[in-house]
């Protein structure tokens, strides 16, 4: 339960249909797996102490009293035990009788939530058996065990330990209907749907079962756990599959696919990125006056490691699929070339300008722009791409900046600013052999400020080539290259820039292809210090301010879920165990941090630039933070961390 990680099972027992005996033996040894694995929710099918399809003998008082007896001793085996336990059974209410799901915690049984929504066509008809949640003979009480049970579809069982874990249920046929009962549920504080289902297996109905589940949690912005019955319960005219599914805010996470062998499967949700993503959606509005009333139930659960299986990416932005990753590529493309082409349209320019350095940045943002220029029916040639040579450039990277602009068939320009940057030296009376920041960033400076005079003389507009990783932790001059008229990578994070220029390669021309690959091959620098002694790049950002791919992993869980810093610790040392320690995780985090917070008054004014994803940091946008807001929380919050 730490960090908000929440172990869920979704459990299939073997049924035989009306033998109540042997399928409560079977829910007792899942739920004994259940805890032994530390699972805090266990959900199991619909009627599976019973069995869905008993058909009229729902009419014997026999069945229904050998249910109702095994529910009870169900309840009595969960003494003791960590998981909530939620299952099927049939229960009489006022004369009436209701399909159920009971949930069931350390001994007792919190409520009991019968079905609002009854199939009754084709091969159902439960209402000829069943009433509806939805009939006004509901009562609010049952008296089971001993005791007085809540009775209700509206209940929401709420951990005292852990608020974000709030449990609500609906069964089977209430989430094909136009207006299931977890949407209230949801509404209403309820995190975690369950769903006891007896769905049977037709073809085409698991793609659309998936469908609706992830929908449904998308749409909610909770985690569901499906749960099916298995092919025991097969009989007569119908066939049930066992297909299971936990669902987190429209991904799925675990899924046992029809006639799978796994009659228990488990995996985590995330209940406080839940919580927090709800915080974050003004369209996700909280029912806080209905005439309907909702209960909470408040049960225990002592708090305990939830080891971590589900997999969290090393490249949080990066699809997982070569196809998907093609796919997000020429979108992203599609993106940042139509916003520039709006701008290039609006403002009437002659031509559009770029510092070209050999470097990943400035060849996506080439790329973009010869994009921009097809768009448009224009000539290539009316880009101009200044290449700007100083004291750390490096043979390679002067030659890959020409090939790629003759490649592509824009203008090549080469403005040598060493003499410029000089004469500045002079002027205020710095010491070329200091290699200071002054040293570095004057050249940033000069180099912007002939992009921008090569603009204005041509009639043109500057386009700037810092990335979505660059702008977090502020790796730019300020008034130089943080500086342009329209930056088109601004929404794009470093890992990404990689990716979508391989994708580039891969589909090019063989001499294109070479080149683009030598500059992916290249380290990442802004070459502002002098080259070594055999003519390599000396200064590279990695070693710098540290590797991408772990900022970019910290950048995607602060700025999209909020996530506090011993949260990002944690998943990165289950994301990337094996490759960085714990010291050095912790090292590249508190620099993050350090320079996310220093650095927001560059980002506070940027220029224009398209957003490709949920994760921006535009200060017109989605983030819009104080440039003098204090770390300390979050740095104390790493300080305190142990490796």
């Amino acid at each position: 339960m730490k960090n908000g990680f929440i172990k869920v099972a979704a459990g299939s027992p073997r049924i035989a249909v009306a033998d109540v005996e042997a399928n409560a033996a079977q829910i007792r040894a899942l739920i004994q797996r259940a805890d032994a694995a530390a699972a805090n929710l266990l959900v199991l099918p619909e009627l599976c102490l019973t069995g869905y399809t008993c058909g009229d003998l729902f009419y014997s008082e026999l069945l229904l009293e050998a249910a109702r007896d095994a529910l009870c001793s169900i309840a009595d085996f969960t003494r003791g035990k960590a998981p909530l336990v939620v299952l099927g059974v049939p229960l009489m209410a006022n004369g009436k009788l209701y399909n159920c799901a009971a949930v069931l915690h350390d001994g007792q049984i919190l409520g009991v939530v019968p079905k609002s929504y009854l199939p009754n066509g084709s091969e159902f008809y439960e209402k000829r058996q069943f009433t509806s949640a939805a009939c006004p003979t509901r009562t609010d009480l049952l008296h089971l065990n001993g005791e007085g049970v809540a009775f209700d579809a509206r209940l929401i069982f709420q951990c005292e330990e852990l608020p974000e874990f709030a449990l609500g249920v609906e069964l089977c046929e209430d989430l094909w209907s136009p207006d299931p009962p977890s949407r209230r549920l949801a509404q209403h504080g309820a995190t975690v749907i369950a769903n006891p289902s007896a769905s049977d297996e037709v073809v085409g109905k698991r793609e659309y079962r998936r469908m609706l589940v992830q929908s449904t949690s998308a749409r909610l912005l909770a985690g569901y756990v499906y749960v099916n019955a298995d092919s025991g319960e097969s009989t007569q005219d119908m066939v049930f599959s066992r297909h299971n599914l936990i669902c987190e805010s429209g991904t799925i996470l675990a899924e046992n696919p029809p006639f799978g062998e796994d009659d228990l499967i488990l995996t985590e949700l995330d209940v406080q990125r839940l919580t927090t993503d709800r915080h974050r959606s003004s369209s996700f509005a909280p029912l806080e006056k209905s005439a309907e009333e909702f209960r909470k139930i408040f049960f225990h659960q002592s708090p305990r490691e939830t080891a971590l299986t589900r997999v969290y990416p090393r490249t949080p932005f990066v699809p997982a699929s070569d196809s998907q990753i093609a796919e997000r590529a020429e979108e992203i493309l599609r993106i940042q070339s139509y916003g520039l082409k709006k701008r290039v349209e609006h403002t009437h320019v002659k031509t559009i300008v770029v510092g070209v350095s050999g470097g990943l940045d400035s060849c996506l943002a080439l790329l973009v722009m010869a994009r921009t220029m097809d768009l448009l029916g224009r000539d290539r040639r009316e880009i101009v791409a200044v290449s700007m040579p100083c004291f750390g450039t490096t043979r390679r990277t002067r030659s890959n900046a020409e090939k790629l602009c003759e490649q592509l068939g824009v203008t090549f320009r080469e403005i040598d600013v060493s003499a410029s940057v000089r004469q500045h030296f002079a002027d205020i009376g710095h010491d070329e052999s200091v290699h200071d920041v002054t040293y570095e960033n004057g050249q940033a400076r000069e180099r912007t400020q002939v992009l921008m005079n090569v603009a204005n003389k041509l009639g043109g507009l500057v386009v700037g080539t810092g990335d979505l990783s660059e702008l977090a932790l502020g790796w730019a001059t300020y008034n130089g290259d943080h500086m342009s008229m329209y930056g088109v990578n601004a929404g794009v994070p470093k890992t990404l820039v990689r990716y979508i220029v391989r994708y580039e390669a891969d589909r090019s021309a063989p001499a294109l292809a070479d080149v683009l690959r030598d500059i992916l091959d290249t380290p990442v620098s802004p070459e502002l210090l002098p080259a070594t002694s055999d003519g390599k790049i000396q200064q590279k950002t990695e070693d710098l301010v540290g590797p991408y791919e772990l900022h970019d992993f910290f950048l995607y869980y602060t700025l999209r879920f909020g996530f506090r810093p011993a949260k990002i610790y944690r998943l990165a040392r289950h994301a990337f165990g094996g490759e960085y320690s714990g010291e050095v995780i912790l090292k590249w985090l508190r620099t993050f941090f350090r320079r996310f917070f220093t650095q927001q008054f560059k980002r506070s004014c940027l220029p224009d630039g398209p957003k490709v994803g949920t994760a921006t940091l535009s200060p017109r946008g989605d983030w819009r933070m104080p440039s003098d807001a204090c770390s300390t929380l979050w740095l104390k919050e790493i300080d305190a961390l142990v490796p």
